[in-house]
């Protein structure tokens, strides 16, 4: 049964989300949060993030089990009932996450928590999904706005440096995503989800994901300029570096093995990019 929570709630997704939530409030000056208060900031980002998840594997029942990557999710294999009373619960959990981060800390907390799980659960999921291959585009915004509740928790009017990295959560979304639909491309064809390799082929997908990264490595050294550290500033190269190399392995050969280790390399780029800004902040 934990297996299938874990799975339902998209806990691995929530706990990236936490991160980035942690590393908005360290590069953001003000209100100083003791240990309890920042696992507290951690727990409400993550308890949204996992009903905005929960929500798009209970309305995606019928999509998952067109797609093989998918098709042995709780909700389509039955091992989980697939009834109303989950959406009562997804929505108790966001409810208590938000009013948890309004009472706890802030209302802005609280709007950037119900806005990330709202464009992950309604606007992506429900609206753009299945329409255009810009789902995720528009979609990455959720990502988003982890960063800014994070920040908000230190200071509602937010920080420079925390609109740069909520800039590139949003411009990291789209080359990470395009990675795996690259990789896993027959599955969302055969499920009539119009990602960037089903509409334009791997070549042209494996492109954009190389400009894509160009772009998003730069800003990502934006908060040097903005007082960021020389920690901050090698994890971010190095992190960037690496992303980048992958990208263009992969517009070279754009092969289901390069589409993983270019999608694996978004996610050490940005797990990087996060710690060392939380450790060039604080210590």
């Amino acid at each position: 049964m934990l297996a299938h929570i874990v799975d339902i709630f998209k806990l691995r997704i929530g706990l990236f989300m936490a991160l980035t939530a942690l590393a908005g409030y360290a590069v953001t000056p003000g209100r100083m949060l003791g240990s309890m208060e920042l696992a507290l900031l951690a727990l409400v980002v993550f308890g949204a993030s996992a009903a905005a998840g929960a929500f798009n594997q209970f309305m995606e029942r019928d999509l998952d089990a067109r797609m093989p990557r998918t098709a042995d999710r709780p909700f389509v294999t039955g091992a989980v009932g697939h009834g109303v009373g989950w959406l009562w619960s997804i929505g108790a959990l966001l409810i208590v996450s938000v009013a948890a981060g309004a009472g706890l800390f802030n209302a802005s907390v609280a709007v950037y928590l119900f806005l990330g799980a709202f464009f992950y659960g309604v606007i992506y999921t429900l609206w753009l999904k299945q329409r255009t291959p810009l789902n995720i585009v528009i979609g990455g915004v959720s990502g988003s706005f982890a960063v800014l509740a994070g920040a908000a928790a230190a200071d509602p009017g937010l920080s420079n440096i925390a609109l740069v990295l909520a800039v590139v959560l949003f411009l990291w979304t789209p080359p990470h995503f395009w990675a795996l639909a690259i990789a896993i491309r027959d599955d969302y064809a055969a499920a009539g989800i119009p990602m960037l390799p089903v509409v334009k082929g791997d070549a042209a997908a494996a492109r954009a994901i190389l400009a894509s990264t160009v772009i998003l490595v730069a800003v990502s050294l934006v908060p040097v300029t903005l007082g960021a550290g020389r920690l901050y500033f090698v994890g971010a190269v190095l992190g960037g570096a690496y992303f980048l190399h992958r990208s263009a392995v992969l517009v070279r050969e754009p092969s289901r093995a390069n589409a993983m280790q270019c999608f694996f390399a978004s996610l050490a780029q940005l797990a990087l990019l996060m710690i060392v800004a939380v450790l060039d902040a604080r210590w």
